[in-house]
């Protein structure tokens, strides 16, 4: 069986090419530019020559092509974008035209003169390409996709807080780390731009969604010092956000969820070790540029491990500390793990299968097992994951 595993981020998109008939080990990777970062540069290129950039495409993520449209803009330099292409910078249309973006139809932008950058965060044909550079066939078995959705939330709500209240809504309705895979038609309508990811896989290939925080804990629990302990905290410092879990398994403790830019290596040492002792607050986490916390106890949804506020937000336990011991294992991964390298907290970098880069893609490859019961087997055996981590 051959599953393509893409894995979005901000600063890459790890693809893995995963054959079960082959050790893990031997999976073809590419570790590239992420699809915002390749936009940015077209953009940015615009702004060098004093062009004018048109947007057409579908949602994708944001971050650098959305920065590097703002720069351009305060050049004094003219941009253009479909609706759905200017949906990558903020869901509420208004605000887009407000930075200075000029709306236009399908129809309308074919006619424009400037750097036309089309957004798209799964470019399947570019990987064929790739792939087929090298010898290798483009068909695939299955897809298991990743990104980063915060959501549609509506105009004048936090978008970080509408993120963490879906993040909190999935572990409240079951306790597990594979309760965020999906199939594309379970996707809720407010997670637009994972719908949009899926709805780029062409052909009948059966596909699987993972966000990409659960991805990359999925796939740090499949080194075997991590998966092997009864509990471990597993925290992936991502280039943009920051997600840590506290686990026995798959099954959640607690967690929270920052921007990994807006963290010192003290405050993740301070934030991911109160999260352990149940003292670490919703409402510090998310006034300090972050998304939140959410605590579960005993591993399932609990309201007393939870302090409500009035609008029912995520938030930690009113600074009641649960007097754990230190845990056995403080699992690190993602490119920016370097953040903890010589850490008071004694960091383990995991290596699932011997590379940490695609953690994401071996924690999509598990959520396909999950979702796609006839290949359940077969990758789990590959993965060896047969007696299922910490379940």
């Amino acid at each position: 069986m051959r599953i393509l595993a893409v894995d979005v981020g901000t600063g890459t998109q790890d693809i893995l090419l995963f054959d079960s008939t082959q050790p893990v080990e031997n999976a073809l990777q590419l570790i590239m530019p992420s699809p915002t970062q390749i936009a940015a540069g077209r953009i940015g290129k615009a702004t060098r020559a004093k062009r004018a950039v048109v947007l057409n495409g579908v949602i994708a993520g944001g971050g650098p092509c959305h920065w590097a449209l703002e720069d351009h803009l305060r050049a004094g330099l003219t941009a253009f974008a479909t609706p759905e292409a200017a949906a990558t910078c903020d869901d509420d249309l208004d605000a887009v035209r407000q930075m200075g973006v000029q709306l236009v139809s399908e129809d309308e932008i074919a006619g424009i003169d400037g750097e036309h950058v089309r957004l798209i965060d799964l470019d399947l044909e570019a990987i064929r390409t790739a792939l087929g550079a090298f010898g290798v066939g483009g068909k695939f078995d299955g897809l298991a996709v990743g990104c980063l959705d915060h959501g549609a939330a509506p105009p004048g709500y936090s978008d970080r807080l509408f993120r963490f209240e879906h993040l909190a809504r999935v572990v409240g309705r079951r306790n597990d780390l594979r309760a965020f895979a999906y199939l594309p038609e379970e996707l809720p309508e407010y997670l637009t731009r994972a719908r949009t990811l899926v709805s780029c896989v062409d052909g009948d290939a059966p596909t699987v969604f993972l966000d990409t925080g659960p991805a990359a804990a999925l796939g740090a629990l499949q080194d075997p010092q991590v998966g092997s302990s009864e509990e471990q905290l597993v925290l992936n410092l991502g280039n943009m956000h920051a997600l840590a879990f506290h686990l026995r398994g798959t099954r959640i403790i607690s967690l929270y969820e920052h921007h990994t830019g807006e963290m010192t290596p003290e405050q993740i040492e301070d934030f991911t070790g109160r999260l352990v002792r149940g003292e670490l607050q919703h409402e510090e986490v998310f006034n300090s540029k972050g998304h939140g916390v959410y605590y579960a106890v005993d591993g399932g949804p609990s309201t007393a491990g939870r302090q409500q506020t009035a609008d029912s937000r995520p938030s930690g336990n009113g600074g009641r500390g649960t007097g754990r011991e230190p845990i056995a294992i403080l699992a690190v991964t993602g490119p920016q793990r370097g953040k903890l390298s010589g850490s008071r907290l004694n960091p383990y970098f995991a290596v699932p299968h011997g590379d940490m880069m695609v953690s994401g893609c071996f924690g999509l490859l598990w959520a396909y097992a999950e979702k796609q019961p006839e290949g359940r087997e077969e990758v789990l055996a590959a993965l060896g994951l047969e007696a299922e981590v910490g379940v």
